[in-house]
C-alpha cells in the first residue's frame, strides 16, 4: 500500500515537472503569447486517461508554472483551476477516449478569457477571447494531446500506468 502511494506521488511530481518545463519552453519561444496561445504543456491534459496521478500533477504543474512565468494572481488561481477542472473531467470520461481533449478545451475556453479580461485588462470582447483561446486549446489539447495519447497507447506497455 505504501509503495502505491509513493508511486502515485512520484508520477504526479514527474507530470508536474514536465508540465513546468513545457510551459517555460512555450514561453521562451513566444508560443504562449498573442491572440492564439499554444502551450505545449496542454498536450499533457490527456494523461488522466492513463493515471489518476495526472490530476494533481497537472494542477500543481500549472500552478507552479504560472508562478514561475510571472502570471498575475487571478491567472495563477483561475488558470490552475481551469486545468484542475479539465483534468478531473478528463479522468471521469476516460472510457470515451476520443473525447479526452474536450474537458480541458472547454474549461480553458470559459475561464481563461475571464482571466485575460479581469486579470490583465484585455479589452477584447469575451466571445472573441473564447474563440482565440479555443483555437489555441484545440491545437494544444486536441491535436498535440491526442498525438501524446496515441504515442502512449502504442508504447503503453513500456510505461507503468494504471488505467
Amino acid at each position: 500500500m505504501k509503495e502505491k502511494k509513493i508511486f502515485f506521488i512520484t508520477q504526479a511530481a514527474m507530470i508536474a515537472a514536465i508540465y513546468i518545463v513545457l510551459t517555460v519552453l512555450s514561453n521562451q519561444f513566444g508560443l504562449a503569447n498573442g491572440a492564439i496561445q499554444i502551450r505545449l504543456s496542454e498536450a499533457l491534459t490527456v494523461l488522466p486517461y492513463f493515471t489518476g496521478a495526472a490530476v494533481p500533477g497537472l494542477y500543481v504543474g500549472c500552478l507552479l508554472s504560472n508562478i514561475f512565468t510571472g502570471c498575475c494572481l487571478l491567472d495563477i488561481i483561475g488558470g490552475s483551476f481551469a486545468t484542475l477542472l479539465g483534468a478531473v473531467l478528463t479522468r471521469k470520461i476516460r472510457h470515451f477516449h476520443w473525447l479526452l481533449p474536450v474537458p480541458p478545451i472547454i474549461a480553458n475556453m470559459v475561464i481563461v478569457p475571464l482571466v485575460l479580461i479581469y486579470g490583465y485588462g484585455v479589452t477584447q470582447a469575451w466571445w472573441y477571447l473564447v474563440f482565440t483561446v479555443g483555437i489555441g486549446e484545440i491545437l494544444s489539447c486536441g491535436v498535440l494531446g491526442m498525438g501524446v495519447w496515441m504515442g502512449l497507447q502504442r508504447y503503453g506497455s513500456v510505461f507503468p500506468f494504471e488505467r
